[in-house]
Protein backbone atom coordinates (compact mmCIF):
# COMPACT_ATOMS: atom_id res chain seq x y z
CA UNK A 1 0.00 0.00 0.00
CA UNK A 2 0.87 3.51 -0.23
CA UNK A 3 0.53 6.94 1.19
CA UNK A 4 0.96 10.43 0.02
CA UNK A 5 0.65 10.99 3.68
CA UNK A 6 1.89 8.87 6.72
CA UNK A 7 -1.50 9.18 7.82
CA UNK A 8 -3.49 8.39 4.83
CA UNK A 9 -4.96 5.14 4.30
CA UNK A 10 -4.48 3.24 1.27
CA UNK A 11 -6.14 0.16 -0.89
CA UNK A 12 -4.25 -1.21 -3.22
CA UNK A 13 -6.38 -3.54 -6.13
CA UNK A 14 -4.17 -6.32 -7.63
CA UNK A 15 -4.17 -7.73 -10.92
CA UNK A 16 -3.45 -11.46 -10.29
CA UNK A 17 -6.68 -12.29 -10.01
CA UNK A 18 -7.79 -13.07 -13.76
CA UNK A 19 -10.32 -16.15 -13.43
CA UNK A 20 -12.32 -16.88 -16.31
CA UNK A 21 -12.26 -19.51 -19.18
CA UNK A 22 -13.40 -21.07 -21.93
CA UNK A 23 -12.85 -22.48 -25.68
CA UNK A 24 -13.83 -20.58 -28.87
CA UNK A 25 -13.74 -24.18 -30.58
CA UNK A 26 -16.93 -24.51 -32.43
CA UNK A 27 -19.30 -27.31 -31.15
CA UNK A 28 -20.33 -29.79 -32.77
CA UNK A 29 -23.16 -29.73 -35.25
CA UNK A 30 -21.38 -26.53 -37.28
CA UNK A 31 -22.89 -24.53 -33.97
CA UNK A 32 -21.87 -21.00 -33.55
CA UNK A 33 -18.99 -21.33 -30.63
CA UNK A 34 -20.16 -20.47 -26.43
CA UNK A 35 -19.78 -17.19 -25.24
CA UNK A 36 -16.51 -16.84 -23.43
CA UNK A 37 -16.61 -17.81 -19.58
CA UNK A 38 -15.46 -14.57 -18.48
CA UNK A 39 -16.86 -14.94 -14.36
CA UNK A 40 -13.97 -14.88 -12.00
CA UNK A 41 -13.45 -14.22 -8.10
CA UNK A 42 -14.52 -10.99 -6.83
CA UNK A 43 -13.50 -9.80 -3.97
CA UNK A 44 -16.05 -7.18 -2.06
CA UNK A 45 -13.82 -3.95 -0.73
CA UNK A 46 -14.52 -1.51 2.00
CA UNK A 47 -14.09 2.18 1.61
CA UNK A 48 -10.88 3.71 1.87
CA UNK A 49 -9.70 7.64 2.01
CA UNK A 50 -7.36 6.56 -0.93
CA UNK A 51 -7.74 4.01 -3.47
CA UNK A 52 -5.50 2.42 -6.42
CA UNK A 53 -5.81 -0.07 -9.17
CA UNK A 54 -3.44 -1.57 -11.26
CA UNK A 55 -2.73 0.55 -14.06
CA UNK A 56 -4.65 -0.39 -17.69
CA UNK A 57 -7.60 -1.24 -15.55
CA UNK A 58 -11.14 -1.07 -16.72
CA UNK A 59 -12.69 0.55 -13.75
CA UNK A 60 -17.31 0.48 -13.95
CA UNK A 61 -18.72 3.08 -12.24
CA UNK A 62 -22.75 2.63 -11.85
CA UNK A 63 -24.96 4.58 -10.23
CA UNK A 64 -28.94 4.95 -10.57
CA UNK A 65 -28.33 9.52 -10.53
CA UNK A 66 -26.08 9.85 -13.97
CA UNK A 67 -25.56 13.19 -12.07
CA UNK A 68 -24.30 11.81 -9.29
CA UNK A 69 -22.34 9.52 -10.97
CA UNK A 70 -20.42 11.99 -13.23
CA UNK A 71 -20.29 14.25 -9.98
CA UNK A 72 -18.28 11.24 -8.39
CA UNK A 73 -15.81 10.28 -11.33
CA UNK A 74 -15.22 13.84 -11.61
CA UNK A 75 -14.06 14.56 -8.05
CA UNK A 76 -12.39 11.03 -6.96
CA UNK A 77 -10.26 9.82 -10.46
CA UNK A 78 -6.84 11.15 -10.94
CA UNK A 79 -6.33 10.65 -14.68
CA UNK A 80 -9.11 12.38 -15.90
CA UNK A 81 -8.20 11.44 -19.72
CA UNK A 82 -9.37 8.14 -18.28
CA UNK A 83 -12.91 8.82 -17.98
CA UNK A 84 -15.69 8.49 -20.20
CA UNK A 85 -19.30 7.88 -21.05
CA UNK A 86 -22.20 7.92 -23.68
CA UNK A 87 -23.37 11.09 -22.42
CA UNK A 88 -20.11 12.76 -22.37
CA UNK A 89 -19.48 11.39 -26.45
CA UNK A 90 -22.70 12.31 -27.04
CA UNK A 91 -21.96 15.96 -25.65
CA UNK A 92 -19.33 16.10 -28.14
CA UNK A 93 -21.36 15.08 -31.37
CA UNK A 94 -24.58 17.40 -30.36
CA UNK A 95 -25.39 19.36 -33.58
CA UNK A 96 -22.57 17.54 -35.79
CA UNK A 97 -24.99 14.34 -35.72
CA UNK A 98 -28.45 14.18 -36.43
CA UNK A 99 -31.32 12.56 -33.26
CA UNK A 100 -31.91 9.62 -35.02
CA UNK A 101 -27.75 8.85 -35.31
CA UNK A 102 -26.48 10.29 -32.58
CA UNK A 103 -27.25 7.55 -29.91
CA UNK A 104 -25.87 4.79 -32.36
CA UNK A 105 -22.83 6.90 -33.23
CA UNK A 106 -21.93 7.33 -29.89
CA UNK A 107 -21.96 3.98 -28.93
CA UNK A 108 -19.49 2.81 -31.85
CA UNK A 109 -17.31 5.68 -30.61
CA UNK A 110 -17.49 5.22 -27.30
CA UNK A 111 -16.58 1.57 -27.69
CA UNK A 112 -13.73 2.66 -29.91
CA UNK A 113 -12.10 5.13 -27.78
CA UNK A 114 -12.12 2.64 -24.76
CA UNK A 115 -10.66 -0.06 -26.84
CA UNK A 116 -8.10 1.66 -28.06
CA UNK A 117 -7.08 2.53 -24.01
CA UNK A 118 -7.31 -0.60 -23.76
CA UNK A 119 -5.42 -2.47 -26.06
CA UNK A 120 -2.89 0.25 -25.28
CA UNK A 121 -2.44 -0.84 -21.95
CA UNK A 122 -4.10 2.43 -20.49
CA UNK A 123 -6.83 3.00 -18.05
CA UNK A 124 -10.23 3.68 -18.42
CA UNK A 125 -12.79 4.71 -16.17
CA UNK A 126 -16.80 4.33 -17.64
CA UNK A 127 -19.60 5.69 -16.05
CA UNK A 128 -21.82 2.83 -17.17
CA UNK A 129 -25.52 4.11 -18.98
CA UNK A 130 -28.02 3.12 -16.28
CA UNK A 131 -27.96 -0.32 -14.47
CA UNK A 132 -28.42 -2.36 -17.61
CA UNK A 133 -25.58 -5.85 -17.06
CA UNK A 134 -26.15 -5.56 -20.99
CA UNK A 135 -24.02 -2.62 -21.67
CA UNK A 136 -21.23 -4.09 -18.99
CA UNK A 137 -20.84 -6.73 -20.40
CA UNK A 138 -19.46 -5.31 -23.28
CA UNK A 139 -16.99 -3.56 -22.06
CA UNK A 140 -15.67 -6.74 -19.56
CA UNK A 141 -15.75 -8.86 -22.71
CA UNK A 142 -13.94 -6.62 -24.21
CA UNK A 143 -10.79 -6.17 -21.13
CA UNK A 144 -11.18 -9.57 -20.33
CA UNK A 145 -10.19 -10.64 -24.01
CA UNK A 146 -7.36 -8.21 -23.61
CA UNK A 147 -6.64 -9.87 -20.05
CA UNK A 148 -6.98 -6.05 -18.44
CA UNK A 149 -8.45 -5.95 -14.85
CA UNK A 150 -12.20 -5.55 -14.30
CA UNK A 151 -13.57 -3.46 -11.07
CA UNK A 152 -17.08 -2.44 -10.35
CA UNK A 153 -17.45 0.57 -8.19
CA UNK A 154 -21.79 1.30 -7.35
CA UNK A 155 -22.61 4.51 -5.70
CA UNK A 156 -25.79 4.76 -4.07
CA UNK A 157 -28.09 8.03 -4.16
CA UNK A 158 -31.19 8.58 -1.92
CA UNK A 159 -34.52 6.75 -2.47
CA UNK A 160 -36.32 9.49 -3.89
CA UNK A 161 -33.45 9.75 -6.57
CA UNK A 162 -34.01 6.13 -7.50
CA UNK A 163 -36.62 5.63 -10.55
CA UNK A 164 -39.28 3.10 -10.28
CA UNK A 165 -38.05 1.17 -13.24
CA UNK A 166 -34.67 1.23 -11.38
CA UNK A 167 -35.46 0.05 -8.32
CA UNK A 168 -35.24 -4.12 -9.01
CA UNK A 169 -31.98 -4.16 -11.15
CA UNK A 170 -30.78 -1.59 -8.37
CA UNK A 171 -31.32 -3.68 -5.70
CA UNK A 172 -30.09 -7.14 -7.73
CA UNK A 173 -27.11 -5.05 -8.01
CA UNK A 174 -26.52 -4.49 -4.42
CA UNK A 175 -27.36 -8.35 -3.35
CA UNK A 176 -25.10 -9.18 -5.79
CA UNK A 177 -22.03 -6.81 -4.91
CA UNK A 178 -22.29 -7.79 -1.01
CA UNK A 179 -21.99 -11.54 -1.82
CA UNK A 180 -19.08 -11.37 -4.17
CA UNK A 181 -21.39 -12.50 -6.87
CA UNK A 182 -20.12 -9.40 -9.52
CA UNK A 183 -17.52 -12.18 -10.18
CA UNK A 184 -20.12 -13.61 -12.40
CA UNK A 185 -20.19 -10.97 -14.35
CA UNK A 186 -16.20 -10.99 -14.68
CA UNK A 187 -15.50 -8.24 -11.88
CA UNK A 188 -12.11 -9.32 -10.18
CA UNK A 189 -13.24 -7.09 -7.56
CA UNK A 190 -16.46 -4.94 -6.20
CA UNK A 191 -17.34 -1.74 -4.25
CA UNK A 192 -20.18 -0.28 -3.25
CA UNK A 193 -20.22 3.48 -1.80
CA UNK A 194 -23.24 4.93 0.08
CA UNK A 195 -23.70 7.56 2.62
CA UNK A 196 -21.14 9.44 4.03
CA UNK A 197 -18.65 6.48 2.23
CA UNK A 198 -18.87 8.59 -1.09
CA UNK A 199 -17.72 11.84 0.86
CA UNK A 200 -14.91 9.74 2.89
CA UNK A 201 -13.22 8.60 -0.57
CA UNK A 202 -11.02 11.31 -1.37
CA UNK A 203 -8.75 9.77 -4.68
CA UNK A 204 -8.24 6.79 -6.78
CA UNK A 205 -5.17 6.24 -8.69
CA UNK A 206 -3.60 3.79 -10.99
CA UNK A 207 -0.54 3.43 -9.80
CA UNK A 208 1.53 -0.01 -9.70
CA UNK A 209 2.68 -1.36 -6.54
CA UNK A 210 5.53 0.29 -4.48
CA UNK A 211 8.54 -2.06 -5.25
CA UNK A 212 9.61 -3.10 -2.35
CA UNK A 213 13.56 -2.67 -0.78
Amino acid sequence: MSSETPSTRSVRISDDERGGWSSDRPREGGRPPRPVDVSTRCRVLKPSDRMRYTPGSLVVVVSASAEERDRFTGRVFEEKGAVFSLDKVKGLLAGRVTGDELHTKAEQLLEAAVRKRLEAGESVVLGADGLNAEERDRFVRMAHALRRPRHLILVEVPRDRVSEEDLVPLNEMRKALDDGDAGQEGFQTALRLGGGTVAELKRIVFRPPPQED
